[in-house]
């Protein structure tokens, strides 16, 4: 069971969002986002009109029940801006969702370190648990899943500091009549090192694209005939895309629900009253603040963890009530 308040009363590494009255006029603000259909433009200016109402599961504090309405706190929310494809897209947008100082390197590093406590204290059962789940994001059975996926991608990593000695062996098959991409991929699943359980998650999402990482991320991708491609990763630019993995840590660390914003087009197949989807990532142990807001693109097809989030700023709005508000969390 979560607790709403802190047992020290003090919010961790916060911004609350404030209360602008003036925006209860403002013209709607999706207007002018990239890459949204018509239908989602629609349903997230209703979203934005009426306001999104968190309700709390506590007690509330002293006061705070004239501010907020009947058991919990309105939101209006706002696109904070694109950011950059990079890799880094998670932590990025959730630094400026937060309104947080904190470098999105160091945002990377307190995750997965967030995670590896988390991971060291679940019983056998529950590890293994979270290893299949990894395992199958990255590391997944190609003998299945074609049902459901075009596309499936195997992640490997290899260290930068070995990376001369993969292209000799690659070499010395390519010199023997094999294909390149043949042949690397014969390498790099004998040597590399598969993303299947939570250890090796943490090495792998702690790749941020730099000169300073440890390992390169080789991405291998298949359809059902076999082999697509190799991205070796040749500049050692690929940084681990966050998951929901990766969010739930986050929120673990900040003590926060996260909801990411989903908006899903017409080739998701869905109707345009259900094509905005808020999905909650709630912290292990005690919810300590309000929560924060990512926005989502949603396409008919993604790779494992290749998704691209987006800031959502929420600011909080005054005597609005779950009846009157178009969602309630």
């Amino acid at each position: 069971m979560v607790n709403l308040v802190c047992e020290s009363g003090v919010f961790p590494e916060m911004v609350t969002p404030t209360t602008n009255l003036l925006t209860w006029e403002k013209e709607p603000s999706w207007d002018n986002v990239t890459g949204l259909e018509e239908q989602q433009k629609r349903c997230l200016n209703q979203i934005y009109a009426k306001g999104v109402f968190w309700k709390e599961n506590s007690n509330k504090e002293a006061g705070e029940e004239e501010n907020t309405g009947s058991g919990g706190v309105a939101f209006r929310l706002e696109h904070g801006g694109n950011v950059e494809a990079d890799g880094n897209c998670l932590f990025t947008a959730s630094r400026k969702a937060m309104a947080i100082k904190v470098g999105v390197r160091d945002l990377r590093q307190r995750t997965v370190a967030r995670f590896l406590d988390e991971y060291g204290l679940l019983n056998e059962e529950e590890r293994k648990r979270i290893d299949e789940i990894i395992a199958h994001l990255y590391s997944p059975d190609l003998r299945a899943g074609w049902g459901i996926h075009v596309v499936q991608e195997v992640k490997i990593l290899v260290k930068k500091e070995d990376r001369q000695n993969f292209d000799a062996s690659i070499q010395e098959l390519v010199d023997l009549g094999i294909v390149r991409e043949s042949a690397a991929e014969s390498i790099y699943k004998e040597r590399g090192i598969a993303v299947n359980n939570g250890r090796i998650w943490t090495r792998y999402m702690s790749i941020c694209g730099s000169d300073g990482d440890e390992y390169d991320i080789i991405t291998l991708q298949y359809t059902e005939d076999g082999l697509l491609s190799v991205d070796e990763n040749r500049d050692g630019r690929s940084a681990a895309f966050g998951d929901d993995i990766a969010i739930e840590s986050l929120a673990t660390e900040f003590k926060r629900e996260i909801y990411v914003v989903q908006a899903h087009g017409s080739d998701a197949m869905v109707d345009e009253d259900n094509c905005i989807f808020f999905l909650p990532h709630r912290p292990r142990g005690q919810i300590c603040g309000q929560p924060f807001f990512l926005f989502m693109k949603g396409t008919g097809w993604c790779g494992a963890g290749g998704d691209h989030y987006e800031p959502l700023i929420a600011s909080t709005l005054p005597f609005i009530s779950p009846e009157k508000a178009a969602i309630v969390l």
